[in-house]
């Protein structure tokens, strides 16, 4: 291994400071210590020191359990009971605990392996692409993992990743800042990618609040489309500050019909992070032959499909999370060039997660929030 001198900490300390969590249940399954094994990088993986990492749905969804088949209930702070163990990972595999969550790593590479270039990666600043995939297939989605659930993250002062996820990145923004970017901007486009949303065309993004839903907003907009956004009344305002064309309130009656009356017609495309009551919805707001694509179900993940919906109007369905390689390289490109921006709604130091895993679940930002190291 091959080790530079760090800006702060040392990787060479046999322990750090990380967040653990324990077992399925509340924030109190996190437990944050000091004593925690600094890992050290493998032949092919570099040592990043952490300074920031961004949360999102699937720390809580992994932490309650919500992943199991099992639960049929819209996402939640508390553990469910119901939940099985053997399918506690965003991959419905076994977490092995205690498992450090945090999948939106931004910092700098202090160590790499014996295989690794020292001169590609050491002492720079790197945003980390939270997919892990097997080095001899990439393209195999079966083998691939995520960053925080089949490996430990970032909610740790030093976190050890395969080098070919680490990508250097130029940029005047803050690590708080790149850190709101990698999950939930590269499950974006990743949805935008797969349905090939393309100038001029529609779409309805659901949960355009969240960390998901509004880099929808941006990506969409980035490719030329039109957008109408789906936030909570209190943050439409916002949405609409970040590109979305127009809005429409979560709490109004037939919300997807109010969404078709702003775009002025049906959508070429929903990308939809919600799911629950309102599916059915969405799909009668496509035009025929339209696409919809999930990479979310806050609102619940039991939907009531009229198969007559689908096959008469000939649409398309898409499900996105093992994304390619080069989607998040793309990202990259985007954020050095300035064609998206951050959406920072707090920041949090690693002693707090507890007090930031309970605002996450009040939904009252828009955005990422952000544990910083």
């Amino acid at each position: 291994m091959t080790v530079v001198t760090p800006l702060s900490g040392d990787p060479s300390s046999p322990t750090m400071r990380a967040a653990l969590l324990t077992g399925s249940g509340g924030p109190e399954m996190l437990e944050v210590r000091d004593d925690v094994p600094t890992p050290i990088p493998g032949p092919r993986d570099a040592l990043i020191r952490v300074s920031a990492c961004g949360m999102n749905n699937t720390d809580i969804n992994t932490r309650v359990g919500w992943y199991s088949r099992a639960v049929s209930s819209a996402t939640s702070e508390g553990g469910f009971a119901e939940a099985s163990a053997d399918e506690a990972s965003w991959g419905r595999r076994g977490l092995q605990l205690p498992r450090i969550q945090g999948a939106d790593v931004v910092g700098h590479v202090v160590a790499v392996g014996t295989e690794v270039s020292d001169a590609q990666l050491l002492g720079r600043r790197v945003m980390v692409d939270p997919c892990l995939r097997d080095p001899d297939d990439p393209s195999d989605r079966s083998g691939a993992g995520y960053l925080g659930s089949e490996a430990d993250g970032g909610f740790a002062e030093f976190t050890a990743v395969p080098a070919v996820n680490v990508h250097p990145v130029n940029s005047e923004l803050s690590d708080a800042e790149l850190a709101t970017f990698p999950c939930s901007s590269v499950t974006a486009e990743h949805m935008l990618s797969r349905i090939g949303l393309q100038n001029g065309q529609s779409i309805a993004v659901t949960g355009a609040s969240g960390g998901v839903g509004s880099a929808l907003v941006q990506l969409a907009k980035r490719r030329g489309a039109r957008v109408v956004a789906v936030a909570g009344s209190s943050k439409i305002g916002q949405v609409l500050n970040i590109g979305a064309d127009a809005a429409v309130a979560r709490e109004t009656p037939s919300v997807a019909d109010a969404a078709v009356s702003a775009n002025g017609g049906r959508f070429d495309a929903v990308a939809d992070v919600v799911g629950g009551d309102s599916f059915a919805g969405w799909l009668d707001a496509l035009v025929r032959g339209g696409r919809y694509v999930t990479a979310g179900a806050i609102g619940g993940p039991i939907v009531q499909l009229d198969l007559r919906t689908l096959y008469l109007n000939d649409l398309e369905f898409y499900g996105a999370t093992i994304y390619e390689p080069g989607i998040f390289a793309d990202l990259v490109g985007y954020i050095e060039r300035g064609e998206i921006r951050p959406i920072l709604g707090g920041t949090y130091p690693l002693e707090e997660i507890h007090a930031a895993q309970e605002a996450f679940g009040r939904k009252e930002h828009i955005g990422n929030l952000v544990i910083t190291l």
